[in-house]
């Protein structure tokens, strides 16, 4: 899948060859800090159902979570956000990059990260909660700087909302209270946890109108910052900072209960680590707690499970090893009131980081199981349940103040909570790497620990060399890999675990097109009878061998490097094979998909409005799915008349793809790519455009766990053998 970009030369179009080394990206935008519109990408991926085939279980359901592929244009914290309608959200106040309470009201179109301004609330207002009730969105209390009581609303938007619409205040709480959490049970909304101003506000109140307030009972642990949500009429409180005593300005770890009928609260068991600021969701019933500040540092690898949302050593993305002072961090220290928020403060890495941990709560155990992870690590984001998904907005991670938005929701193909590797896309099965840098191939489970490498200490002697592996596919029922070096012009098996090398093709660095001489091979398949297939992608052939090694077949002309099927082709880069026994073959040169039989009879062809197709896969009965190798690149599903039917194309940010040369859709749907020139494999939801998960640093080549270099190709195997990606090979 290492392509070499085509030019024209006398009669025929071939390859100019690339720099091996892989091309670094900045991520860091540069942000404005006017928050009126949001950065999304300028092709818009279209969305597409996402297919989950059903799963009988009895356990929780793992998270997927997913970081949207836009951004508001500026970093806002600590804001109201609020289900609005038909799928959309709305934002209300919040905390800016500069120390400012905002008073905007906005509203986030999740589909394509459009914001509409709707106009303002009466006062700027930070570390607000917020509901709605009565048709209106109310947000109760919050710092302006100073906790307030005041009770503001603004009404629920409808398509011919003004943009210069100003809420009214609504009424005001019994006290001043910022810091607190809401949930909803029928038509009562409860507010927990909070700070007056100068000191706990124990009292859970609840209201059904915005204006009067019940007290219902005191919790046990007051604290501010708690993460709250309602399930079968109770509330769960998880952590917060405790605001007395000798943890005060610190997270604590207790689960709280409250029981609003019986008007009764209890301390019912603690979290894993202590937390505050986190978010918690009720999905489909199931109790979810995402994020959050810990007093404990949580040691991570570079890549595992999160993404980088700065460049490395930055405040956004402190690496691997970090230590010493973190600037910028918003610390409150105790008895302060919420002006205090905006003050900055330094904290020490040893003692708190902001996680990246999402966990489900089994209700019968008062226990948290882990259930997977965010892929940016967050606390202090506004938070909102639309159906089945929850919007994380905005936030802070380890002090800086972020404009990312990411999704969360249960997903029985992640994974069950508790379970090892609960969270990935591939859960239960292993995930095959080419590795192609390090000249190296990873074999890793579902919890990304890689448990086989090749080659490798124990490996038995390779007299071809192995370098520059391409692609890597398993075969015989998962007992052996066929992988084709392209530089190293040889295809090889090995076998699974052995690293035995059973049967090769070609002469080490040594490109040709007689017979047994290739010239960058790429996409070599094992066939269900047996034969070998792969794309000869400077002789501009297709080339099917039998196990001894004589060619069986060869679609087009050795050296002939135009579009004239079935006489010849331009630049093969892939040859998939198909249901039907045929090759799926995409030409870099024209940008050309063709479907061939195996003896080189047309079947149809179609050319790609795109620049450079990369190793297209079938994924329906009039469906294909494909890689445009560029910058920013694409992932693209079309059918045999050329249609583009859905289109992946981020310009910029952690979801924009830097060459990426294989695309697969996995069992669940998701849509795994490498993605070879920003050093990393990732997966995207194609029914939000979000990346769901990542292994590698965006940017950074390395051999250390957690980090590939330039990766090409990849491969699922399934606990019985089976390739679920390829399964029409042998």
């Amino acid at each position: 899948m290492r392509r070499e970009m085509p030019r024209p030369t006398r009669g025929a179009s071939v390859r100019v060859r690339r720099t091996r080394t892989a091309l670094g990206l900045g991520l860091l935008v540069v942000l404005g800090v006017a928050l009126a519109t949001c950065i999304f990408p300028a092709s818009t991926p279209v969305l597409r159902p996402h297919p989950r085939p059903r799963v009988q279980a009895t356990e929780a359901p793992a998270a997927e979570a997913g970081l949207l592929p836009w951004e508001l244009t500026a970093p806002l914290s600590r804001e109201v956000v609020l289900p609005g309608p038909n799928g959309q959200l709305v934002i209300l106040g919040g905390l800016t990059t500069s120390s400012s309470s905002a008073d905007g009201v906005y509203e986030l179109d999740t589909a394509t990260g459009r914001l509409r301004s709707l106009g303002t609330l009466p006062a700027p207002v930070h570390d607000a909660t917020g509901a709605v009730v009565n048709g209106s969105d109310v947000v109760f209390g919050g710092g302006s700087p100073n906790t307030v009581a005041a009770v503001q609303a603004f009404p629920v938007p409808t398509g011919a909302s003004s943009s210069s619409a100003v809420g009214t205040v609504l009424g005001g709480l019994p006290d001043p209270r910022s810091d607190a959490a809401s949930a909803t049970i029928g038509s009562t909304t409860y507010l927990v946890g909070g700070y007056t101003g100068s000191a706990p506000d124990p009292a859970v109140l609840a209201t059904t109108n915005g204006r009067t307030f019940v007290p219902v009972v005191s919790l046990p642990m007051p604290v501010r910052y708690p993460a709250v949500a309602a399930l079968d009429g109770k509330l769960y409180v998880f952590g917060g900072e405790a605001l007395f005593g000798s943890r005060a300005g610190q997270p604590v770890g207790d689960i709280q209960v409250v029981d609003p009928a019986r008007r009764t609260a209890r301390i019912a068991g603690r979290l894993p680590e202590p937390l505050e600021g986190a978010a918690a969701v009720n999905l489909d019933g199931e109790i979810f707690v995402a994020g959050g500040d810990s007093s404990v540092l949580q040691p991570s690898t570079p890549g595992l499970g999160t993404t980088q949302i700065g460049p490395p050593g930055s405040k956004a993305n402190p690496g691997a090893g970090a230590s010493g002072a973190i600037t910028d961090a918003y610390v409150t220290p105790p008895n302060a009131g919420p002006g205090a928020n905006t003050t900055v403060h330094s904290l020490d890495a040893s003692t708190s980081s902001t996680v990246s941990t999402v966990w489900a709560f089994d209700v019968a155990t008062d226990r948290l199981l882990l259930a997977g992870r965010l892929q940016a690590p967050v606390s202090h984001a506004g938070v909102a349940v639309v159906g089945s998904r929850a919007w994380i907005v905005g936030g802070e991670s380890n002090g800086a103040v972020l404009p990312s938005v990411q999704m969360l929701t249960p997903n029985r193909t992640f994974g069950t909570a508790g379970a090892a590797g609960a969270g990935s896309p591939y859960f239960g099965a292993k995930l095959l790497v080419a590795d192609r840098g390090n000249n190296r191939l990873l074999l890793m489970d579902s919890v990304m620990h890689v448990d086989w490498t090749y080659p490798s200490a124990t490996s038995p002697p390779d007299a071809l060399g192995f370098y520059f592996p391409d692609d890597a596919f398993f075969i015989d029922k998962g007992t052996a890999i066929i992988s084709n070096q392209e530089e190293n012009e040889t295809i090889v098996e090995i076998g699974y675990p052995s690293g035995r090398i059973v049967w090769s093709y070609g002469h080490p660095k040594q490109a040709g097109s007689a017979p047994g001489y290739l010239h960058e091979p790429d996409d070599a398949y094992l066939l269900r009878n047996g034969q070998i297939s792969v794309a000869d992608a400077q002789n501009c052939r297709v080339l099917v061998l039998d196990q001894d090694g004589t060619t069986a077949h060869q679609i087009g002309t050795t050296g002939r490097c135009v579009h004239n099927p079935p006489v010849s082709m331009g630049s093969p880069n892939g040859d998939t094979p198909l249901a039907d026994g045929n090759l799926l073959v995409s030409e870099i040169n024209g940008s050309w998909v063709t479907e061939y039989t195996t003896s080189g009879a047309l079947v149809w062809t179609v050319h790609l409005p795109i620049g450079y197709p990369s190793d297209p896969q079938q994924i329906g009965a009039n469906l294909y799915l494909i890689a445009n190798y560029a910058t920013p690149g694409q992932i693209l599903e079309f059918n045999r008349q050329g249609q583009i039917l859905y289109r992946y194309d981020v310009p910029s940010g952690p979801g924009m793809l830097n060459h990426p040369s294989l695309v697969e859709q996995l069992p669940n749907g998701v849509l795994m790519a490498n993605d070879d020139y920003r050093n990393r494999m990732v997966a995207v939801d194609p029914a939000t455009g979000a990346l769901v998960w990542q292994y590698g640093v965006n940017d950074t080549a390395g051999t250390a766990p957690g980090m590939l270099n330039t990766p090409d190709g990849f491969d699922i195997l399934l606990p019985n053998g089976s390739t679920p990606t390829h399964p029409a090979t042998g």
